[in-house]
């Protein structure tokens, strides 16, 4: 298809061209140009609209295709697991990836790497029982990194510390140590597979980012001293301040009082850790740690006006959601932006993003490797 009079968002610049002509074919951009569509080719006038690359989500918790479908029409078209039970994610990548279902491209992570790990795998690895116990020296580390290594995973995701979305726990925790969690990273190391580590604490991610973790996520405590090093080693700052709102507020994806209470405090301390980050030049991305349930508010779309409220610009905020994602996912040469030679994951909104950041919360058009997932540009008869 051609998409014709595209005002097309350059997100490496914030550079807008106008009146453009974008061809696709093959799942790929062809051209970006000016002129009418090329013949033989379905033509989508976008009347002035703004043509933003699909949305990247780097923390998601989806295991079926209805989270699969919310996440494409919210204009997600790749998604990075933090973690589903019987490597439900796998499946859905596979089914994306070879054209059976639409829906935004997956990076698979399978099981946490946690002291507690989750029951179920132990269903997928009935060999691993002796684990149930948990995961509390380096050979049932390396076991647990194997097992879902086995299964195709592109990520490894550890926990550095407690959860905070549980009200029995404390998130500034710290749940293993440096030289525990480079074994984790080391054992994923031997088959090019990076790690996410879960991580609220100070100490804790310190110690991740010490082991090699390519990205931090949540880091609500992060310290000064940690933020300078993740900068020097390139790690990567994942905050999901938006899931953070939703501990603290009614509904969506957790609805407790201990909670609520909880996301209140941290709200402040997380866009502070955000706003440092920056500061040092710290890598921030963006990721909204839902499962797109029925029930889930967060989008990673909020996400990135979360982060414009923490002092990012609009245009480092649409960046964390777009080519710097894409750069955390090792895909910078094949998704973030609009460019020839790309994949044609794209988002036509009514706005520019650059003044309104909001503006992504509408997708009106959502393109993922080339096939329509959602069309709301018009309602006519």
């Amino acid at each position: 298809m051609a998409l014709t009079n595209a005002s097309v968002v350059n997100v490496r610049t914030g550079a807008v061209v106008r009146d453009a002509t974008v061809v696709l074919r093959g799942g790929l951009i062809e051209s970006i140009g000016t002129g009418p569509a090329p013949a033989g080719l379905r033509a989508v006038d976008l009347r002035g609209r703004y043509l933003v690359p699909g949305l990247i989500d780097a923390h998601v918790h989806i295991a079926s295709l209805p989270q699969m479908r919310a996440a494409l029409e919210s204009g997600v078209t790749t998604v990075r697991s933090a973690g589903v039970s019987h490597f439900a994610d796998v499946g859905l990548r596979e089914l994306v990836r070879t054209g059976v279902v639409a829906g935004p491209d997956m990076l698979a992570t399978g099981y946490h790497v946690r002291p507690g790990v989750a029951p179920e795998m132990f269903l997928d690895f009935p060999e691993l029982g002796d684990l149930m116990r948990g995961l509390a020296t380096d050979d049932a580390l390396r076991r647990a990194v194997r097992a879902n290594l086995s299964r195709g995973v592109d990520w490894i995701k550890t926990l550095a510390t407690e959860r905070a979305g549980t009200p029995d726990t404390d998130p500034r925790k710290q749940v293993y140590t440096e030289a525990e969690l480079r074994v984790i990273v080391d054992e994923a190391a031997t088959r090019n597979v990076p790690v996410m580590a879960h991580a609220h604490g100070a100490e804790g991610a310190h110690a991740a980012v010490s082991a090699g973790v390519r990205s931090i996520e949540h880091g609500t405590y992060l310290s000064d001293e940690t933020l300078k090093l993740m900068a020097a080693r390139g790690t990567f700052f994942d905050p999901t301040a938006d899931i953070v709102n939703d501990l603290a507020e009614a509904g969506g994806d957790y609805d407790d009082g201990g909670l609520m209470r909880r996301g209140d405090m941290m709200r402040p301390i997380l866009r502070s850790a955000i706003g440092r980050a920056q500061k040092f030049g710290v890598k921030i991305v963006a990721g909204s740690d839902t499962g797109y349930g029925p029930s889930s508010v967060a989008r990673v779309a909020r996400e990135a006006g979360e982060l414009v409220a923490a002092g990012l610009t609009t245009l480092q905020a649409l960046q964390a959601a777009t080519v710097t994602n894409a750069e955390l996912l090792r895909l910078e040469k094949r998704i973030g932006a609009v460019e020839t030679g790309f994949e044609a994951d794209l988002m036509v909104i009514d706005t520019n993003p650059l003044e309104n950041i909001r503006a992504l919360l509408d997708p009106l058009l959502v393109v993922s490797n080339g096939r329509i997932g959602l069309d709301r540009l018009s309602f006519g008869k």
